[in-house]
């Protein structure tokens, strides 16, 4: 491989593995700050594709749109969309058991790929959405890529010190006492269903840029792009690989998992021709087997949780520390 198919091969694992960090990030606000068991998050990332891609597109008869609004127009949009959705499924389901949001997920989730699949009035239906604007394409030309990559990893970098400013506020510390003792955090005073729905809809709002994000790089967008597959599990699995309840290993396991999942491809390309038709099953058995040894080996990720202590407690601990030493 030449060194420019090296470059660009890079380009593309810091893209996606910027894009599908930024949906990690999202899942740990939930699951690993709160405990919220969300097993839909490819229903979030495709409100935030589509619901970009239709706002950014000039006039189209095939589906909904016409809108053409910029680009950080509809990256917005579908963050929103996508964090109303987590709305209106956390009003009726928070309050239950965690199971019943992990039931509510997945349908939606599902049944979100079915609409786009069947709705052609809406999406294109199968056939799917192509054309999709890509910012500033005409401006850098070749060095696009590069261009989109700086761009990603800019929002992901924006987004990892958000959510390290709300965890680190009294805010994230009462998502944390949810998250390890819901009855105990109520029983202070804290509204437990309130705080519940913000770690959702935030979540939610970054999985739809990270879509959205997606749909422009690829300019095309079809319903099997959301398969639970990609969409869901490998963001669960790198999440588990960098170390659940930690924004550092949220980006980690990003770009490991990633990095492995794209190096399958080679792998299937080495088979034999009659065992190509499984290649794609021998890659999510490798992700699986990632994940098992993973989970053996190092349960907390490759990073582990985050411990953090106070301001308060950090000055006491020193001014001891100083006396002790004078």
């Amino acid at each position: 491989m030449e060194w420019g198919g090296v470059v660009g091969y890079g380009l593309f694992l810091l893209i996606y593995g910027g894009i599908y960090a930024i949906s990690a990030l999202g899942l740990n606000v939930q699951w690993g700050y709160t405990g919220l068991f969300n097993i839909g998050v490819g229903g979030f990332f495709l409100v935030g594709a589509y619901t970009s891609a239709i706002m950014t597109k000039g006039p189209d008869f095939s589906h909904l749109g016409g809108f053409g609004q910029p680009f950080i127009v509809g990256v917005l949009a579908g963050g929103v969309l996508a964090a109303l959705l987590a709305l209106l499924i956390g009003i009726p389901t928070l309050r239950l058991r965690g199971d019943y949001l992990a039931i509510a997920t997945i349908g939606i989730a599902e049944t979100l790929r079915l609409i786009v699949t069947n709705e052609q009035w809406l999406t294109a239906g199968v056939w799917g959405i192509g054309g999709i604007p890509k910012p500033l394409f005409s401006t850098f030309g070749s060095a696009y890529n590069a261009f989109y990559a700086v761009l990603v990893l800019a929002a992901m970098v924006l987004v990892y010190f958000a959510i390290e400013r709300g965890i680190r506020s009294p805010w994230g510390r009462v998502l944390k006492a949810i998250r390890e003792d819901e009855a105990v955090a109520q029983a202070v005073g804290k509204d437990v269903f309130r705080f519940k729905l913000q770690a959702l809809v935030l979540g939610a709002f970054f999985m739809g840029v990270a879509g959205a994000l997606f749909a422009h790089f690829v300019g095309y967008i079809s319903p099997e792009a959301f398969e639970p597959m990609n969409a869901t599990f490998l963001v669960w699995v790198m999440l588990i690989v960098g170390g659940s309840g930690n924004s550092k290993g949220a980006i980690l396991g990003a770009f490991i998992v990633w990095v492995i999942w794209s190096g399958t491809e080679f792998v299937a390309a080495a088979l034999p021709p009659a065992l190509g038709p499984r290649a794609h099953a021998l890659r999510i058995v490798l992700i699986g087997l990632l994940l098992m040894v993973m989970l053996l080996v190092r349960p907390q990720g490759v990073l582990g949780e985050e411990r953090q202590v106070s301001k308060l407690l950090r000055q006491e601990s020193g001014s001891r520390q100083a006396s002790a030493g004078g």
